[in-house]
């Protein structure tokens, strides 16, 4: 070496005669990284138990219970119990349970909503239902809503719990004597903790009904008298339009099911029964027909907080 050459590394060239491969191997290497990059990212996005989850495609059930809940005996997928394995997809949401445990309360309310359609939960929780009336009707939508996890039902009624109203209502033979809507707070407190009840021991006249009500989207009517129904439907029909009101008209006797319909009388007023066959002296107030009625309201509530019945 005679100090005269110098030699550089980044003057370093492949022969010409290489040239073309190198490249083309540059270039696949590079694919490869983005193949593998693409992968790397294509985790899927599910509900556990009502926790986001991130888990590989083409996972399963099974799998899933594996890795989350070994010890499960019940799958619910998207609302469905299923036994079988099943491929999952992105947006499903799976509830895993194990029979006999107690749940943290943390979870309890995701499991009690498990067997609910996809998405419902979130919504109805969100709502505000008032019910004006708790006997066999007011009393079973309002179990009935709570069981669906409606968020706040306000309660409205000036009676107490008395025996003849045991084979209608949802009472019990300890709270004969108990205001209504103590009663009844108690009982969906039993059915679904996570319910907001806003209780109020008082008759409704058409000067307290627009206070009572201002924050509810629908209206259950669930009154036996005929003046008090049409009192409270024209009271919000004039000072709340935005609301709905869910009424019941024929509910007594033991007629044909099928006789019982829900007819929208206008865009925001719904009335359930049989239109006819009024309580009286030889036709009595009973829980099978009562019921039909109340959750024919029920539904038709939970069609409304939808959005079903715009």
């Amino acid at each position: 070496m005679n100090g005269k050459r110098k030699y550089f590394f980044h003057n370093i060239k492949p022969p010409k005669s290489q040239l073309k491969p190198y490249l083309l191997t540059m270039q696949s290497l590079s694919i490869n990284l983005i193949i593998v990059k693409e992968k790397s990212s294509s985790m899927i996005q599910i509900k556990i138990n009502e926790k986001e989850v991130s888990v590989p495609p083409h996972s399963t059930l099974l799998k899933v219970k594996n890795q989350f809940k070994p010890d499960a005996d019940v799958i619910i997928y998207n609302g469905f119990p299923i036994s079988s394995d099943h491929s999952i997809k992105e947006g499903d949401e799976i509830v895993f349970i194990q029979k006999g445990e107690i749940p943290s309360p943390e979870e309890f309310e995701c499991l009690m909503m498990a067997r609910h359609a996809p998405g419902i939960h979130q919504k109805v929780k969100r709502s505000v239902v008032g019910i004006a009336g708790l006997g066999g009707l007011g009393s079973t939508v309002a179990i009935a809503l709570a069981r669906i996890g409606v968020g706040t039902l306000i309660l409205v009624d000036f009676d107490v719990v008395e025996p003849s109203n045991l084979n209608r209502q949802q009472y019990f033979i300890h709270q004969i004597g108990m205001p209504k809507v103590e009663a009844l707070q108690e009982n969906i407190s039993q059915t679904n903790p996570y319910v907001k009840v806003r209780p109020n021991y008082e008759k409704l006249d058409q000067n307290n009904v627009e206070r009572i009500f201002k924050e509810a989207t629908v209206v259950v009517e669930a009154f036996d008298r005929a003046e008090e129904k049409a009192m409270l439907i024209n009271v919000i029909s004039e000072k709340m339009p935005e609301k709905y009101i869910v009424a019941a008209s024929g509910v007594a006797g033991y007629g044909d099911n099928n006789e019982i319909r829900t007819v929208r009388f206008s865009s925001k007023i719904f009335v359930v029964g049989d239109q006819k066959t009024a309580a009286q002296p030889g036709v009595g107030l009973m829980a099978p027909r009562v019921g039909i009625v109340a959750h024919h309201q029920a539904n038709t509530v939970l069609r409304i907080l939808l959005g079903e019945e715009k």
